[in-house]
C-alpha cells in the first residue's frame, strides 16, 4: 500500500467489540487475568497485556502504524524524542563502548551523549557524518554511528548508503534520527541500510504542537549476533537473539526504556499521535510547497547573507536530498541575517511569525538557535553544529504563502 493509505488504515484494531471505526483510548494502568496460568503466561512470553508501563493497546496500535510507515520489523513508542534516543542507545552500548556521532545532532542529543552516556563510561567522538571521517574515527570499541536524516539546523544530509555499507562492513549499528524525515514520509533511512531510526513524534506526527512522543524502530538484520547483550541469557533464561530474531533489539528497547526506565507514552498522547499520522501526508505536501516558495522568495533578498533549503538546486545538500528525500524537500529552511546577532535580533523583533522551539507544526515557527535550542553548548560546539549568531531557522507551516512572504518582508525591512 502507498504511504497515504497506510497512514489512515495501518494499526486500526480489527477486534473492537463495538465495531468502532477508529482507535479507542485504553486509559487503564493494568489488565486482569483469567487465572494464575493466564497471568503466568503473559509475563513469561510478553504476549498479551499486563501493565501499561510495558504495553498498552492504544500505544500498540500507534507502534503498528509507525512500523508500517517506516518498513520496520518493530517499533516502540516512548514518552518523547529524547527518551527514544536514550533508549535506542542504551540498548546498544555498555561501559567501555564508543559512539561516533555527528556534531550537527540536535542539541539535546549532544547533551545526552556528553552528560549521561559519558558518565556511564561510554565515549562519544564527534565527526562529520562522511565516510572518510567516520572510518578514521572507528576503533575496536565502536558500537554505534549516530547521524540525523537532516542536520538540525544545518540541514546537511549524510550519504546513507555509503555509511550503511561501512557500518555493515565493520559490524557497527547505524542509528539515524529520522525526525526530520516526517515519520517516513520524506525519508526512510531503513530502506537505505540504517539499522535503527528514532523519531520525536512531537514534531510531524503530532503536527499541532500539542503532545510529546518518541519512537524507536528497526529493520530485519543479522547485525545483532555481534552484540553480546543479545547473545547472553536473560533473567528468564532466554537468549534474546534465539527467542526473538531481529526483534530482539526492539524488545530490549521496550524492556530498558519502558519496563525498567519508565519512559512511557500516555494512552491519550498515543491516540492523538495515531490521529496526527492520518493527515501527515496532506500537511507535509503543503509545507513542501510553502517552503519552496519562501526559499525562492528569500533567495533574492539583499538583507539575507545566506540561505539553506535542500530543495534549491544551488544548495549544498540538494544532490543527496534528491536521492534520499522521496517525499519532497521538507518544510525547514535556515537563513543568515546580515548584521550578525544584531541583525537577527532586529529581524525577529519585527517578525509576526510565531517564535517557538518546535518544528513540523501546522503553524510556521521561527527560532534563533544560537540563543535558544543550542545555547547550552559551548561556542565551538555550536559552530561545529553549523549554528551561527546570524542564523534563523524557520519551520514552514500550512498558512497562506503570500501572508508568510508579507510577514518576512516586513521583518527584513527592520534590518
Amino acid at each position: 500500500m502507498d504511504y497515504q493509505t497506510l497512514a489512515v488504515l495501518a494499526g486500526l484494531p480489527a477486534d473492537d467489540p463495538h465495531g468502532a471505526v477508529g482507535l479507542p483510548i485504553y486509559g487503564v494502568a493494568a489488565y486482569r487475568f483469567s487465572g494464575l496460568e493466564d497471568g503466568q503466561q503473559r509475563f513469561a512470553t510478553g504476549e498479551g497485556y499486563t501493565y501499561t508501563r510495558i504495553q498498552n493497546p492504544t500505544a500498540a496500535a500507534l507502534e503498528q502504524r509507525l512500523a508500517a510507515l517506516e518498513g520496520a520489523v518493530g517499533a516502540v513508542a516512548l514518552a518523547s524524542g529524547q527518551s527514544a534516543s536514550f533508549a535506542a542507545l542504551l540498548s546498544l552500548v555498555r561501559p567501555g563502548d564508543e559512539i561516533i556521532a555527528s556534531p550537527g545532532l540536535f542539541g539535546g542529543t549532544v547533551g545526552l551523549l556528553n552528560q549521561v552516556f559519558g558518565l556511564m563510561g561510554v565515549k562519544t567522538t564527534f565527526v562529520a557524518p562522511e565516510a572518510d571521517q567516520v572510518r578514521a574515527a572507528i576503533t575496536p570499541n565502536t558500537k554505534v554511528v549516530f547521524a540525523e536524516v537532516l542536520a538540525n539546523p544545518a540541514l546537511a544530509i549524510p550519504d546513507f548508503e555509503v555509511l550503511a555499507s561501512l557500518c555493515e562492513e565493520r559490524k557497527i549499528a547505524f542509528l539515524v534520527d529520522n525526525t526530520f524525515g516526517a515519520a517516513g514520509y520524506l525519508a526512510r533511512p531503513l530502506d537505505h541500510g540504517a539499522h535503527v531510526v528514532t523519531h520525536s513524534l512531537t514534531k510531524w506526527a503530532s503536527g499541532h504542537g500539542s503532545v510529546l512522543g518518541g519512537a524507536v524502530l528497526s529493520r530485519e538484520t543479522s547485525l545483532w549476533e555481534n552484540f553480546p547483550q543479545f547473545l547472553a541469557a536473560d533473567l528468564q533464561g532466554r537468549v534474546p537473539l534465539e527467542a526473538f530474531g531481529s526483534r530482539c533489539y526492539p524488545e530490549r528497547v521496550r524492556h530498558l526504556g519502558l519496563a525498567v526506565g519508565g519512559m512511557v507514552l500516555s494512552p491519550f498522547n498515543a491516540y492523538l499521535l495515531f490521529q496526527g499520522l492520518e493527515t501527515l501526508p496532506l500537511r507535509v505536501e503543503r509545507q513542501n510547497l510553502n517552503a519552496m516558495r519562501l526559499a525562492a522568495f528569500l533567495a533574492g533578498q539583499p538583507k539575507i547573507a545566506w540561505l539553506r533549503y535542500p530543495g534549491l538546486a544551488s544548495d549544498p545538500a540538494h544532490r543527496r536530498a534528491a536521492k534520499y528525500l522521496q517525499g519532497g524537500f521538507g518544510g525547514i529552511l535556515t537563513l543568515g541575517i546580515k548584521g550578525g546577532l544584531e541583525g537577527a535580533s532586529r529581524f525577529l523583533s519585527q517578525l509576526k511569525i510565531l517564535q517557538a522551539p518546535n518544528v513540523g507544526d501546522v503553524r510556521t515557527l521561527a527560532v534563533h538557535p544560537w540563543t535558544t535550542t543550542h545555547s547550552r553548548l559551548p561556542e565551538p560546539a555550536r559552530l561545529a553544529a553549523g549554528v551561527s549568531p546570524e542564523m534563523v531557522r524557520i519551520s514552514v507551516g500550512v498558512e497562506s504563502a503570500a501572508d508568510l512572504e508579507a510577514m518576512l518582508s516586513e521583518a527584513l525591512a527592520a534590518v
